[in-house]
């Protein structure tokens, strides 16, 4: 077992990361992936499809749990499988919190059991936005397999 390894345990918390999407990012975010499907920003469309606002992207997410588990391991990780299931939209100004916990530390990797939550006025879960995820993290590699350290 690695040194990066033995520092994390089966059922250790992942830190979690909150993010209120607003409908400018949504906007800049749309034309950084070249997706321009109608329900990430045109409001009158929104409106005809009797939605309650902007939905954020899918990818969105994605983003957002590399960035979590990133941010939690520190430049000396590679996010080597990330899947996930939508559960619920989120719109344009909500709130989501990524959580999660580790399932297995393993020999140079980590398994996270992942999902995002759209955060209530009061803090607490409004609904789930996306379960089950789950990741797999190499440690001590910030390139990844072949990356300049691995040389």
């Amino acid at each position: 077992m690695t040194a990066a390894t033995a520092a994390h345990q089966a059922g250790e918390t992942v830190t979690p990361l909150e993010r209120t999407i607003t409908f400018p990012e949504m906007i800049a975010y749309a034309g950084a992936t070249w997706d321009w499907y109608r329900l990430h920003y045109d409001l009158d469309f929104i409106k005809a499809k009797k939605l309650p606002g902007v939905v954020v992207d899918g990818q969105v997410f994605g983003a957002l749990l590399v960035e979590q588990i990133q941010d939690w391991l520190g430049p000396k990780c590679f996010v080597r499988t990330l899947e996930f299931s939508f559960k619920a939209l989120v719109f344009a100004e909500e709130t989501v919190r990524c959580e999660g916990t580790v399932t297995e530390a393993g020999d140079g990797y980590l398994d996270l059991d992942l999902r995002v939550v759209v955060v209530g006025e009061d803090g607490g879960v409004d609904r789930v936005a996306v379960a089950p995820a789950s990741a797999r993290v190499l440690l001590g590699t910030a390139d990844g397999p072949g990356g300049k350290e691995a040389r």
